[in-house]
């Protein structure tokens, strides 16, 4: 139940995973007539006011805004979504790894868990807002980013592309030479 007209009501993770399923950013992007990632990425930030004044683009939040279905929601700031968790964890465990080291850095809250006894709801409860998560070897980590919709995956192998499209990522693929604010450029 609303407390207020304007405030926004989600769904639980529960009910995420159980009745949800992702859309792909292509199809938010063609049904709001969004032309590229980096046009997507301004819009969602500019749509929570994560852009100083200077860089805002009220025009494309609100073409994100208005051309979206009341069934959407958008993913959670801050927290990788529940629809990439598996997969990510499929990622971490497929060199060998038994252990998941985490970070929480705003609540001060780490520790390790068993990969084979974590499941994606697990590490939604570990942190509302920025999580790095790694396997022991440090071979891969994914990372939420503070007021941002952006799942970073690292890796220590030079090219990912494969894991992207084996696991039907979406993805800007990155560098060592690649900004943390890739879209802005």
């Amino acid at each position: 139940m609303r407390k207020t007209s304007y405030e926004h009501i989600y769904p639980s993770d529960e009910e995420i995973l159980t009745i949800g399923k992702p859309i792909s950013w292509q199809e938010i992007m063609s049904s709001c007539s969004l032309i590229s990632y980096n046009e997507l990425a301004i819009a969602l930030k500019a749509s929570i006011s994560a852009l100083r004044k200077e860089f805002k683009r009220e025009d494309l939040a609100n073409k994100l805004n208005s051309n979206l279905n009341q069934d959407l929601f958008y993913p959670t700031e801050d927290s990788t979504s529940l629809f990439l968790l598996d997969r990510l964890m499929k990622i971490i465990g497929s060199k060998g790894a038994n252990q998941l080291y985490f970070s929480a850095p705003i609540f001060e809250n780490c520790g390790f868990l068993d990969i084979h006894d974590t499941a994606p709801l697990d590490i939604c409860n570990l942190s509302c807002n920025e999580l790095i998560v790694t396997d022991e070897n440090m071979d891969y980590a994914f990372m939420s980013l503070y007021d941002s919709f952006i799942t970073l995956l690292l890796a220590k192998e030079e090219s990912i592309e494969h894991i992207v499209q084996s696991m039907n990522f979406e993805a800007i693929l990155c560098d060592q030479r690649t900004f943390i604010n890739w879209y802005s450029k």
